[in-house]
């Protein structure tokens, strides 16, 4: 792209080249980036590994929990290393690490050119000489398959969880209006979206700013009716107050997937009033229970913490009980990070972390005989799945009850040559193992 100087001579301008790290939300927010920098006719690339002198590199990061900070931090000395090589032009901090840490980041790297929080589009988009266009709201440059989009309904959380710092980065929880989501729905269906997987903070908060009430069964009806949307997913479903309406609308509705990412955290009522999680073991059983009743056939993900502050054996022997017991179709367990100013951390740490890993280890070494059996059962049957890649040998696809990313694959031959990518197929599967399924085309 080149622009016009007074005296006649054309200058190309810079291309901008975008780093997303961390979590879906940060994907989402540098889609959104990357189209407002298209619409101002900006040459615009994601992650490519071949810097030029004259890119302009903007790192979307994290700041979660240390390893995710550490990632954001090898990655802003890797850059600001180029910059002072003169392999690239500048080097823009955004998002939730700057959010939380700019003024110590900028003590310590000072030659990045800007940094920039979580809510600072705008700002952003001058530092490099482009406008923000109202006009572009809902339109996104996708960095995912284009055939399923991340597709965030709200920003912020209102949530008192002691461990985390979300609320700190992202600031309280703002739900975006029914009628901008649906709008923003046709647009990525009309450009070959197939599925939407609705992303917050809290998922289960939805409305309760802009109507008055939990609003999420609502807004999962407008988007069922979208034409071309043939998946709905719901992330991030806060259990404390579940509007258990949206699991009637799930049962309801083809198009919304038997799918429900819920994290749980831990059971032990100490742990849990500790966390500040709003609720208790007993509730939480007769959630999981009451939303199995009325869908048995769901696939429940949850997402645990081993080894927070005051966790005992018998705490810790109770989560494993529970685990085994409930047998969770997918399950993610992490450590403990001990995060500046949360509630948590005026607690101590002290839990060691070669338990805290140990415990996590003991947590999926469950999880995965669990995985293994689910997995048997399905031999032999047919399933409706998104071919979403190729790789060597194989398609690599997903049934509704699997995420992009953190689920089950379905692995298919290539002998199989018919199947498309971004298209649905009936598999029919023929072997499992503990978290991948191999299957063959039912012609």
């Amino acid at each position: 792209m080149k622009t016009r100087l007074e005296g006649g001579a054309d200058i190309k301008k810079p291309r901008i080249n975008v780093v997303t790290l961390g979590c879906s939300k940060n994907t989402h927010d540098s889609e959104v980036l990357m189209g407002q920098l298209k619409g101002n006719k900006i040459e615009v690339v994601h992650e490519d590994e071949n810097v030029r002198e004259d890119d302009i590199v903007i790192i979307n990061t994290c700041g979660f929990i240390d390893n995710a900070k550490q990632e954001s931090i090898d990655t802003i000395l890797e850059y600001s290393a180029l910059k002072d090589q003169g392999k690239l032009k500048k080097v823009i901090v955004t998002g939730c690490l700057s959010e939380r840490y700019k003024p110590e980041l900028q003590q310590e790297i000072p030659n990045i050119d800007n940094y920039f929080g979580t809510n600072d589009l705008q700002e952003l988009l001058q530092s490099v000489g482009a406008d923000y266009k109202y006009e572009l709201v809902g339109e996104r440059l996708l960095t995912t398959p284009s055939h399923f989009s991340y597709f965030k309904i709200a920003e912020g959380c209102n949530r008192p969880c002691s461990f985390c710092a979300i609320p700190l980065m992202r600031g309280k929880h703002v739900s975006k209006p029914i009628e901008a989501l649906v709008q923003e729905a046709k647009y990525l269906a009309k450009n070959g979206t197939k599925e939407l997987i609705l992303i917050a903070q809290d998922l289960t908060y939805y409305g309760l700013d802009l109507y008055g009430k939990r609003n999420l069964s609502d807004l999962l009806k407008n988007l069922s009716d979208v034409e071309g949307i043939e998946w709905i997913r719901l992330q991030y479903a806060y259990p404390s107050g579940f509007p258990m309406d949206i699991i009637e609308v799930m049962k309801e509705r083809s198009n919304i997937c038997n799918y429900l990412d819920m994290p749980l955290q831990h059971i032990s009522d100490n742990m849990l009033k500790s966390m500040r999680r709003g609720i208790t073991k007993q509730k939480t059983i007769d959630l999981v229970n009451s939303i199995r009743d009325i869908i048995p056939e769901i696939a429940l993900r949850t997402t645990l913490i081993c080894g927070y502050p005051g966790e005992t054996e018998k705490d810790f022997e109770e989560l494993k009980e529970w685990v085994a017991e409930t047998e969770f179709d997918r399950l993610g367990c992490f450590t403990y990070s001990h995060e500046e100013n949360t509630h948590a951390f005026s607690l101590e740490d002290d839990v060691p972390g070669e338990v805290k890993d140990a415990r996590v280890e003991e947590i999926m070494d469950i999880q995965q005989n669990i995985s293994f059996e689910k997995n048997q059962q399905k031999v032999g049957k047919v399933f409706k799945v998104m071919i979403d890649k190729v790789e060597g040998d194989y398609y690599v696809g997903r049934t509704e009850f699997d995420s992009p990313e953190v689920d089950n694959e379905v692995l298919i031959s290539r002998q199989d040559d018919y199947l498309t990518l971004g298209r649905f197929a009936d598999i029919k599967i023929d072997r499992a193992e503990d978290f991948d399924l191999y299957g063959s085309f039912v012609k």
